[in-house]
Protein backbone atom coordinates (compact mmCIF):
# COMPACT_ATOMS: atom_id res chain seq x y z
CA UNK A 1 0.00 0.00 0.00
CA UNK A 2 1.62 3.38 -1.00
CA UNK A 3 2.45 5.86 1.79
CA UNK A 4 0.83 9.18 1.93
CA UNK A 5 2.65 11.99 0.00
CA UNK A 6 3.81 14.85 2.90
CA UNK A 7 1.27 17.62 2.07
CA UNK A 8 2.79 20.55 -0.63
CA UNK A 9 1.92 22.95 1.84
CA UNK A 10 4.52 22.49 4.53
CA UNK A 11 7.15 24.30 4.72
CA UNK A 12 9.44 22.73 2.15
CA UNK A 13 12.65 21.75 4.37
CA UNK A 14 9.74 20.17 6.51
CA UNK A 15 8.26 18.02 4.04
CA UNK A 16 12.43 17.02 2.25
CA UNK A 17 12.85 15.69 6.02
CA UNK A 18 9.44 14.29 6.59
CA UNK A 19 10.17 12.33 2.96
CA UNK A 20 13.28 11.50 3.81
CA UNK A 21 11.93 9.75 7.12
CA UNK A 22 9.21 7.89 5.43
CA UNK A 23 12.19 6.56 2.75
CA UNK A 24 13.88 5.48 5.78
CA UNK A 25 11.02 3.97 7.23
CA UNK A 26 9.69 0.21 7.73
CA UNK A 27 7.35 0.82 4.79
CA UNK A 28 9.86 3.04 2.64
CA UNK A 29 12.82 2.24 0.04
CA UNK A 30 14.99 -0.95 0.22
CA UNK A 31 17.50 0.81 -1.05
CA UNK A 32 17.29 4.06 1.35
CA UNK A 33 17.08 1.63 4.80
CA UNK A 34 20.18 0.19 3.56
CA UNK A 35 22.20 2.86 3.38
CA UNK A 36 24.96 4.24 6.18
CA UNK A 37 26.84 7.32 6.64
CA UNK A 38 29.45 5.39 4.95
CA UNK A 39 27.83 3.91 2.33
CA UNK A 40 26.34 7.62 1.08
CA UNK A 41 29.94 9.04 1.81
CA UNK A 42 31.18 8.89 -1.88
CA UNK A 43 27.60 9.99 -3.42
CA UNK A 44 28.18 12.76 -1.34
CA UNK A 45 31.79 13.85 -3.04
CA UNK A 46 30.20 13.11 -6.63
CA UNK A 47 27.40 15.88 -5.88
CA UNK A 48 29.68 17.85 -4.49
CA UNK A 49 31.51 18.32 -7.84
CA UNK A 50 28.25 18.36 -9.72
CA UNK A 51 27.48 21.79 -7.63
CA UNK A 52 31.24 22.97 -9.13
CA UNK A 53 30.49 21.84 -12.67
CA UNK A 54 27.06 23.40 -12.32
CA UNK A 55 28.83 27.03 -11.17
CA UNK A 56 31.64 26.42 -13.71
CA UNK A 57 28.43 25.96 -16.60
CA UNK A 58 27.00 29.11 -15.50
CA UNK A 59 23.81 27.62 -15.57
CA UNK A 60 21.29 28.97 -12.66
CA UNK A 61 18.78 26.12 -13.20
CA UNK A 62 20.98 23.14 -13.07
CA UNK A 63 23.03 24.70 -10.12
CA UNK A 64 19.61 25.03 -8.26
CA UNK A 65 18.75 21.06 -9.20
CA UNK A 66 22.38 20.33 -8.34
CA UNK A 67 22.01 22.11 -4.70
CA UNK A 68 19.07 20.31 -4.34
CA UNK A 69 21.03 17.01 -4.86
CA UNK A 70 23.48 18.16 -2.31
CA UNK A 71 20.54 19.20 0.27
CA UNK A 72 19.25 15.58 -0.06
CA UNK A 73 22.94 14.49 1.37
CA UNK A 74 22.29 16.30 4.15
CA UNK A 75 18.58 15.75 5.18
CA UNK A 76 19.32 11.89 4.51
CA UNK A 77 22.84 11.86 6.45
CA UNK A 78 20.97 13.95 9.11
CA UNK A 79 17.68 11.15 9.08
CA UNK A 80 20.16 8.84 9.89
CA UNK A 81 21.61 10.34 13.04
CA UNK A 82 17.79 10.83 13.68
CA UNK A 83 17.59 7.47 14.35
CA UNK A 84 20.22 6.72 16.52
CA UNK A 85 19.40 9.67 19.13
CA UNK A 86 22.87 11.82 17.56
CA UNK A 87 21.10 15.01 16.38
CA UNK A 88 18.28 15.64 13.79
CA UNK A 89 18.34 18.24 10.71
CA UNK A 90 16.82 21.01 13.11
CA UNK A 91 19.73 20.68 15.31
CA UNK A 92 22.21 20.93 12.01
CA UNK A 93 20.59 24.26 10.79
CA UNK A 94 20.27 25.73 14.75
CA UNK A 95 23.64 25.03 14.98
CA UNK A 96 25.03 26.50 11.73
CA UNK A 97 22.43 29.92 12.01
CA UNK A 98 24.02 30.18 15.28
CA UNK A 99 27.39 29.88 14.22
CA UNK A 100 26.91 32.58 11.88
CA UNK A 101 25.71 34.94 14.37
CA UNK A 102 28.73 34.29 16.40
CA UNK A 103 31.32 34.47 13.84
CA UNK A 104 30.12 37.46 12.14
CA UNK A 105 30.10 40.32 15.26
CA UNK A 106 30.82 42.99 12.94
CA UNK A 107 27.41 42.33 11.80
CA UNK A 108 24.92 40.99 14.78
CA UNK A 109 27.23 42.66 17.11
CA UNK A 110 29.42 45.89 18.02
CA UNK A 111 32.73 44.65 16.36
CA UNK A 112 34.18 46.92 13.51
CA UNK A 113 35.73 45.03 10.09
CA UNK A 114 36.28 47.30 7.56
CA UNK A 115 37.57 44.79 4.99
CA UNK A 116 37.38 40.78 4.00
CA UNK A 117 40.79 40.77 5.87
CA UNK A 118 39.47 42.00 9.18
CA UNK A 119 36.41 39.99 8.93
CA UNK A 120 38.68 36.34 8.05
CA UNK A 121 40.79 37.97 11.33
CA UNK A 122 37.85 37.65 13.74
CA UNK A 123 36.82 34.63 11.93
CA UNK A 124 39.91 32.32 12.95
CA UNK A 125 39.96 33.99 16.16
CA UNK A 126 36.39 33.36 17.30
CA UNK A 127 37.13 29.89 15.90
CA UNK A 128 40.42 29.47 18.16
CA UNK A 129 37.57 30.41 20.95
CA UNK A 130 35.23 28.14 20.36
CA UNK A 131 37.74 25.09 20.06
CA UNK A 132 40.73 26.12 22.11
CA UNK A 133 41.63 22.18 21.95
CA UNK A 134 42.65 22.43 18.61
CA UNK A 135 45.34 25.01 19.97
CA UNK A 136 47.17 21.67 21.50
CA UNK A 137 46.63 20.21 18.08
CA UNK A 138 49.17 22.60 16.26
CA UNK A 139 48.71 25.61 13.85
CA UNK A 140 47.39 22.93 11.20
CA UNK A 141 44.95 20.88 13.07
CA UNK A 142 41.81 20.84 11.35
CA UNK A 143 42.69 20.72 7.82
CA UNK A 144 40.89 17.64 6.27
CA UNK A 145 43.03 14.80 5.04
CA UNK A 146 40.64 13.93 1.93
CA UNK A 147 41.24 17.31 0.12
CA UNK A 148 42.25 16.99 -3.30
CA UNK A 149 46.01 17.50 -3.04
CA UNK A 150 46.60 20.91 -4.72
CA UNK A 151 43.52 21.90 -2.21
CA UNK A 152 45.22 20.41 0.91
CA UNK A 153 48.33 21.81 0.25
CA UNK A 154 47.11 25.30 -0.12
CA UNK A 155 45.03 24.74 3.25
CA UNK A 156 48.18 23.96 4.76
CA UNK A 157 50.34 26.62 3.90
CA UNK A 158 47.22 29.04 4.82
CA UNK A 159 47.49 27.65 8.05
CA UNK A 160 51.14 28.26 8.56
CA UNK A 161 50.84 31.51 7.26
CA UNK A 162 48.35 32.66 9.99
CA UNK A 163 51.23 32.03 12.23
CA UNK A 164 53.52 33.89 10.72
CA UNK A 165 55.47 31.44 8.91
CA UNK A 166 55.06 32.42 5.33
CA UNK A 167 57.68 33.77 2.45
CA UNK A 168 57.12 38.01 2.78
CA UNK A 169 56.03 38.38 -1.06
CA UNK A 170 55.86 35.61 -4.36
CA UNK A 171 59.45 36.07 -5.03
CA UNK A 172 60.14 33.26 -2.14
CA UNK A 173 57.97 30.58 -3.68
CA UNK A 174 59.07 31.70 -6.99
CA UNK A 175 62.60 31.20 -6.10
CA UNK A 176 61.75 27.97 -4.53
CA UNK A 177 60.72 26.17 -7.19
CA UNK A 178 63.49 27.25 -9.68
CA UNK A 179 65.14 25.37 -6.80
CA UNK A 180 63.17 22.30 -6.69
CA UNK A 181 63.67 21.88 -10.64
CA UNK A 182 67.09 21.41 -10.48
CA UNK A 183 67.11 19.40 -7.19
CA UNK A 184 64.44 16.90 -9.53
CA UNK A 185 67.16 17.62 -12.31
CA UNK A 186 70.25 16.77 -9.52
CA UNK A 187 68.23 13.28 -9.09
CA UNK A 188 68.07 12.73 -12.57
CA UNK A 189 71.68 13.20 -12.97
CA UNK A 190 72.36 10.61 -10.15
CA UNK A 191 70.08 8.21 -11.13
CA UNK A 192 67.89 8.31 -8.05
CA UNK A 193 65.64 5.37 -7.35
CA UNK A 194 61.69 6.64 -9.07
CA UNK A 195 60.60 7.30 -4.87
CA UNK A 196 63.64 9.61 -4.53
CA UNK A 197 62.68 11.77 -8.05
CA UNK A 198 58.63 11.35 -7.08
CA UNK A 199 59.77 13.31 -3.44
CA UNK A 200 61.34 16.32 -5.54
CA UNK A 201 58.65 16.59 -7.85
CA UNK A 202 56.34 16.77 -5.03
CA UNK A 203 58.05 19.62 -3.79
CA UNK A 204 58.27 21.19 -6.61
CA UNK A 205 54.25 20.95 -6.67
CA UNK A 206 53.75 22.08 -3.27
CA UNK A 207 56.33 25.39 -4.33
CA UNK A 208 53.87 25.68 -7.29
CA UNK A 209 50.62 26.29 -5.09
CA UNK A 210 52.36 28.19 -2.83
CA UNK A 211 53.62 30.47 -5.55
CA UNK A 212 50.01 30.61 -6.86
CA UNK A 213 48.45 31.66 -3.46
CA UNK A 214 50.82 34.45 -2.95
CA UNK A 215 49.59 35.34 -6.44
CA UNK A 216 45.81 35.53 -5.12
CA UNK A 217 45.60 32.69 -7.67
CA UNK A 218 43.50 29.60 -6.48
CA UNK A 219 45.60 26.40 -7.56
CA UNK A 220 42.97 24.29 -7.38
CA UNK A 221 40.77 26.12 -10.09
CA UNK A 222 44.08 27.51 -12.22
CA UNK A 223 44.51 23.67 -13.25
CA UNK A 224 41.75 22.67 -13.66
CA UNK A 225 40.92 25.52 -16.24
CA UNK A 226 44.49 24.60 -17.58
CA UNK A 227 43.59 21.31 -17.88
CA UNK A 228 39.69 22.18 -19.66
CA UNK A 229 42.01 24.25 -22.01
CA UNK A 230 44.42 20.98 -23.02
CA UNK A 231 41.54 18.91 -23.47
CA UNK A 232 39.97 21.64 -25.96
CA UNK A 233 42.89 22.01 -27.77
CA UNK A 234 43.67 18.48 -28.05
CA UNK A 235 40.73 17.53 -29.64
CA UNK A 236 41.14 20.26 -32.03
CA UNK A 237 43.86 18.71 -33.17
CA UNK A 238 42.36 15.03 -33.78
CA UNK A 239 39.54 16.84 -35.49
CA UNK A 240 42.15 18.83 -37.97
CA UNK A 241 43.48 15.46 -38.62
CA UNK A 242 40.28 13.78 -38.95
CA UNK A 243 39.70 16.48 -41.80
CA UNK A 244 42.94 15.85 -43.20
CA UNK A 245 42.00 11.89 -43.70
CA UNK A 246 44.73 11.05 -40.69
CA UNK A 247 44.66 9.58 -37.52
CA UNK A 248 46.42 11.34 -34.46
CA UNK A 249 48.39 8.46 -33.40
CA UNK A 250 49.71 7.71 -36.89
CA UNK A 251 50.72 11.50 -37.23
CA UNK A 252 54.65 12.57 -36.26
CA UNK A 253 54.98 14.64 -33.45
CA UNK A 254 56.25 17.36 -35.83
CA UNK A 255 52.67 16.82 -37.73
CA UNK A 256 50.62 17.04 -34.24
CA UNK A 257 52.75 19.85 -33.29
CA UNK A 258 51.82 22.09 -36.15
CA UNK A 259 48.69 21.20 -35.50
CA UNK A 260 48.71 22.09 -32.16
CA UNK A 261 50.15 25.55 -32.67
CA UNK A 262 46.75 26.18 -35.18
CA UNK A 263 44.50 25.56 -32.62
CA UNK A 264 46.47 28.20 -30.14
Amino acid sequence: MPLPIPDSGLDPVQRLVQIMAALRGPDGCPWDREQTHATIRPHLVEECYEVLEAIDAGDPALLQEELGDLLLHVAFHAQMAAERGDFTFRDVAVGIAEKLIRRHPHVFGDAAAADSGEVLKHWQEIKRQEKPERAQEGALAGVPGHLPALMRAQAVQKKAAQVGFDWPDAEGPRAKIAEELEEIAAALRAGEARERVAEEVGDLLFAAVNFARHLKVDAETALRDASAKFEARFRGVEEAARAAGKAVGAMSLEEMEELWQRQK
